[in-house]
């Protein structure tokens, strides 16, 4: 047996779970539970539709956390020095080629799939999910790596935020509404902290590697600046929508501060790496628990 086989003989299901990186995956399901809860409010819930765009975010997420798998490795940033959890490549537990196929099945799936938006929201549908799918790809790939020059956080937040929100909205409702984007907003803020503390825990590696994430370039103290403008904005809008003629329901996000708070605290006094792996599935959760509980009070 060749050595070039021996790491595609050894990734099982297992090796492939953990490259989907399922910790980042709330950050695909929060803004579609959230858009389909503006939708729903104006009475305008279509589950088909929505369960689309539940399954497609979820395609996109998982096909970005592989190309960046790919990618990184492929630029040098994933190196027996990096922190955190080993990736699939970097480690030789997949061949660069079985991680680069994988990226592309999932995303042929993601586009197939969300071609059949295209019978809720016309032509626009097909602009959008291409524009996603390159986006996944983009943020650290292609000629000109999102993720390498700094644009990582906007790219979280526009994609994960704006258009999932907004897209999934559109789609039930036909129509794009300020609620919406001022909701698609916040789940874009909650889930650019993912992001942000990812990179903060691997600046070192990522400046190494010429990564110049936002922390590389404006060092940590910014990033816990950013961090906790994120959770303020985001616990605004809720604010937002109860001053604007929503229910006191809407509120209910904001029972998540004193957890949010805990977590900025946690960012600015971490010292080790086993620290901000934790903060980091922590951070996901409170996307989750942030959008369970203001979808809840949209619908109520």
């Amino acid at each position: 047996m060749t050595q070039a086989a021996d790491p595609v003989h050894r990734s099982s299901w297992r090796v492939w779970v953990s490259a989907a990186r399922l910790r980042t995956l709330p950050a695909a399901v929060a803004p579609v539970v959230v858009g389909s809860a503006v939708a729903g409010h104006e009475r305008k819930f279509d589950p088909v539709a929505s369960a689309i765009c539940l399954v497609f975010a979820l395609l996109v997420q998982v096909g970005a956390n592989f190309a960046n798998d790919y990618y990184d490795f492929v630029h040098g940033a994933d190196t027996e020095h990096r922190v955190g959890p080993r990736r699939a490549v970097a480690s030789g537990l997949v061949t660069p080629g079985a991680m680069r196929g994988a990226m592309a099945a999932v995303f042929a799936v993601a586009f197939l799939l969300g071609l059949s938006l295209i019978a809720w929201g016309g032509p626009w549908m097909l602009v959008v999910g291409v524009a996603c799918i390159l986006s996944g790809i983009a943020y650290t790939g292609g000629p000109w790596p999102l993720g390498y020059h700094g644009l990582g956080d906007l790219f979280v937040f526009v994609f994960f935020g704006l258009v999932a929100v907004s897209t999934t909205y559109f789609v039930q409702a036909g129509r794009v509404s300020l609620h919406a984007l001022l909701a698609g907003a916040a789940m874009g803020a909650l889930a650019a902290n993912i992001l942000l503390v990812n990179n903060y825990r691997d600046a070192a590696t990522d400046a190494a590697a010429h990564k110049k994430t936002l922390v590389v370039r404006f060092g940590p103290r910014f990033a816990r600046i950013q961090f906790a403008a994120s959770i303020v904005f985001a616990l605004a809008v809720p604010v937002a929508f109860w001053a604007t003629g929503y229910g006191k329901g809407c509120l209910l996000p904001l029972l998540v501060a004193p957890l949010a708070s805990s977590h900025f605290h946690r960012l600015r006094s971490a010292r080790t790496p086993a620290e901000l792996v934790a903060l980091l599935g922590d951070t996901a959760k409170l996307a989750a628990i942030f959008a369970a509980l203001f979808a809840t009070g949209i619908v109520l």
